[in-house]
């Protein structure tokens, strides 16, 4: 079988149709170009190049082998490049898992950037909630993971990127929507669609704490897992939502927001989680990522 050699020496005598310059244009001498071409044509048993003293000329034999030589060599370039990128971590995929929520803001801007800086590096994303998310981390079906507090798993490291407050979604024709700041006690003995503790539990322990905390006794109307969902009734005008402030991101009509007065002022966290033992060349590189995202 022929050599990557042997095809570079004929590829760059047949572009050049001269042997001087294209011993030149590959940094070599002339007369081992020659034999590795001679060395071609043997393995092939098919002549080439014609050569005269005064000129070099393909057969036709060697102008449909050129068209096939080239092929060759730019596939043989593209996938040591390929290989390269990817041990230095500029190439590959990275699989990453987000919460409905960090959905609506931090991963669209995850995916711009990434695609500005990172063109090679290809991005797959998985809408799950937390606890899905651990798992899939856990058996490698993601790379990255944006999750809700805590993850206590020692085969992890994590980083807290997001720190956002509460804000409230009235529906049409509540009378708080005159004002531009709530408080808690504006929920007592009041309705009020609730976080399920089953598949909502970081938001469902949040607010009975803080209610608890202020003394406040809501009526939960209704108990879901989703933001969406949660908003979806509030527009139907079932009754008022807490969110986090991204989620007025979704901009739902006859749905307005007003902030919401907490200790802490910015209660919600959102952290990145990756197995510390991933040995995906790329996954540093798309964490730095996030971090500068998330700044």
């Amino acid at each position: 079988m022929f050599e990557l050699s042997q095809l570079r020496c004929f590829v760059a005598a047949a572009e050049e149709l001269h042997f001087g310059r294209a011993a030149q244009r590959l940094n070599m001498t002339q007369s081992p170009l020659s034999r590795q071409i001679q060395l071609l044509e043997r393995i092939l048993d098919v002549t080439l190049l014609e050569r005269t003293s005064r000129q070099v000329s393909l057969t036709p034999a060697g102008r449909v082998f050129l068209i096939e030589a080239k092929r060759i060599v730019r596939l043989a370039e593209s996938a040591q490049l390929s290989a390269r990128r990817v041990a230095k971590g500029d190439a590959g995929k990275v699989a990453i898992g987000f919460t409905a929520v960090s959905g609506y803001s931090l991963v669209p801007q995850i995916v711009a950037q990434a695609r500005a800086t990172l063109p090679n590096i290809e991005l797959e994303l998985r809408e799950m909630v937390t606890t899905d998310q651990v798992e899939a981390l856990l058996t490698g079906l993601i790379d990255i993971g944006f999750v809700r507090p805590p993850v206590d798993r020692h085969e992890f490291d994590t980083l807290c990127v997001l720190h956002e407050p509460l804000v409230v979604a009235l529906p049409a024709g509540d009378a708080r929507q005159a004002r531009a700041e709530l408080e808690l006690a504006d929920f007592d003995d009041e309705p009020l669609i609730m976080y399920a503790r089953q598949g909502a539990g970081y938001f469902h322990a949040m607010l009975v704490r803080l209610f608890d905390e202020a003394g406040v006794s809501p009526l939960y109307v209704q108990h879901v897992t989703q933001i969406h969902s949660m908003l979806g009734l509030v527009h139907a005008g079932l009754a008022a939502a807490i969110v986090p402030e991204s989620a007025s991101g979704l901009h739902l009509m006859d749905v307005q927001f007003r902030q919401l007065r907490t200790t802490p002022a910015q209660p919600v966290e959102l952290h990145m989680a990756w197995r510390r033992d991933n040995s995906n060349p790329a996954l540093e590189a798309m964490r730095n990522l996030c971090r500068e995202v998330t700044g």
